[in-house]
């Protein structure tokens, strides 16, 4: 089956990688000329784990190719999937100006049926909207062509987007077009074959799913963030609370890991942008804003410990930052926690040396040419000297404490921890003072 997918984004790309590696022939279209030559040379502009193989093997075989035109990929497919991003406005709400250029595009140039795919994240009506503006542009253009517009969202993990895709926990397809439907069977045989995972349902039913998958995640990990904080008023340890409530199945292990918030282009995004579609309509949905308010308090966690630690002026202070992205094996930094700590460290006065194993060009980008930040080549050179270490990202490197390397090479023997990686007794016994997210009071040693 032929495939033209607009936008070579994280969506986009992975979406196109992974149907071409199994025989789909895949054209992705993006305006980004500098993005489409990376692409071409086998390059990728973005850090996830195996897709390059996968771009480069599928360019090789010819079943993966790359152009800046849109004509040329309107022409190349009868389906269409539109994976381009829907940044936040200001009030919080999808930004669809990309979603509807590139329908505007498909239907300038299309002059035989296409079935028109919505992969990105969209809010509810996003489809009626597209569908609309192929109807005005062909009205204008005198031609009365079939296109049917479905929804199909992606559930992609950031780290883990290609078993992700490869391996999907359940397809979800917004249509109710038989043939659109039996053509979407159609392309995502090769990745159903052991259990049925189609989930067909109705357009609006599907652009829902998405945004409801995603709150729903949101809120475990802000609800567990606010028995964290119980927990420390209370004495309690919730690393204890945790294993105690996710034993229960109805509850689950998933996303109950207290930290210091989360980030990146979903989660914040998507609470927000529902929360203004329940607003459009006439209602206030309060827990949806409480996940967003209890996230953001969240992230200001570490940066209050570390002043009520040091004190509010921390002019001549050095910290240790190991992790920058939002979570392991990516290098987003999109509303990372790891940015509210830093941009509070330098306006207190200090000096930041970071340390990522992939995100520390993305975050010379985010801060520009400040000398106020280095970039360590390893975790314990960010160490070197520093009156105490951060961390923000659970990469498996940062496991193991190592804490007579540490002592070796930081000034103080203080941690702030907003992964809880480590057992707070066994740092206590080693005479360190080591701040986790709720488990207790701040566990001081004996030096």
């Amino acid at each position: 089956m032929k495939v033209s997918i607009y936008g070579s984004g994280y969506v986009g790309l992975v979406t196109g990688a992974c149907l071409a590696d199994v025989g789909h022939h895949v054209l992705c279209v993006d305006v980004d000329e500098s993005k489409i030559a990376l692409l071409k040379s086998g390059g990728i502009p973005i850090y996830e784990p195996g897709l390059d193989t996968i771009v480069k093997r599928c360019i090789a075989e010819g079943t993966l190719e790359f152009t800046t035109s849109a004509e040329e990929g309107t022409a190349f497919a009868d389906v269409q999937f539109i994976a381009v991003g829907t940044p936040p406005d200001e009030d919080g709400s999808a930004d669809l100006q990309y979603v509807l250029a590139v329908a505007n595009s498909i239907a300038t140039h299309m002059d035989s049926p296409k079935i028109i795919i919505d992969k990105s994240t969209v809010p509810v009506g996003t489809a009626d909207k597209v569908s609309a503006e192929v109807r005005r542009v062909l009205d204008e253009r005198g031609l009365d062509i079939h296109y049917d517009v479905c929804s199909n969202p992606e559930f992609l993990k950031e780290g883990s987007a290609i078993p992700d895709f490869m391996k999907p926990d359940r397809i979800v397809i917004g249509s109710e077009d038989p043939h659109t439907i039996e053509v979407m069977r159609e392309l995502y045989e090769p990745f159903n074959r052991n259990h049925e995972r189609l989930v067909i349902m109705d357009v609006r039913s599907a652009e829902l799913t998405k945004y409801a998958a995603n709150a729903m995640l949101a809120t475990k990990i802000s609800f567990m963030n606010e028995i964290s904080n119980l927990a420390e008023r209370l004495g309690a340890d919730v690393e204890n609370v945790r294993r105690g409530i996710g034993s229960d199945p109805r509850i689950g292990f998933h996303f109950i890991y207290p930290g210091c918030g989360y980030g990146g282009s979903c989660f914040p995004k998507d609470v927000k942008a529902l929360a203004s579609t329940a607003k459009d309509i006439g209602y206030h949905a309060e827990l949806l804003n409480a996940v967003e308010g209890v996230n953001e308090r969240q992230k200001a966690v570490l940066l209050q410990r570390i002043k009520q630690h040091f004190g509010d002026d921390l002019a001549g202070k050095r910290f240790a930052i190991w992790g920058l992205s939002f979570k392991p094996e990516t290098d987003d930094m999109r509303e990372a926690s790891s940015r509210v700590t830093i941009a509070g460290l330098l306006e207190a006065g200090a000096t930041v040396c970071a340390y990522d194993p992939v995100a520390s060009e993305e975050s010379q980008r985010i801060f520009g040419d400040d000398d106020r930040i280095e970039y360590a080549a390893d975790k314990h050179a960010a160490t070197e000297g520093a009156d105490a270490l951060i961390i923000h990202t659970e990469w498996k490197a940062f496991r193991v404490p190592e804490l007579d390397v540490l002592e070796e090479k930081l000034n103080n023997k203080v941690v702030f921890d907003g992964r809880n990686l480590y057992a707070p007794e066994e740092l206590k016994s080693h005479g360190w003072i080591y701040y986790a997210i709720g488990r207790g009071d701040s566990v001081k040693g004996n030096s």
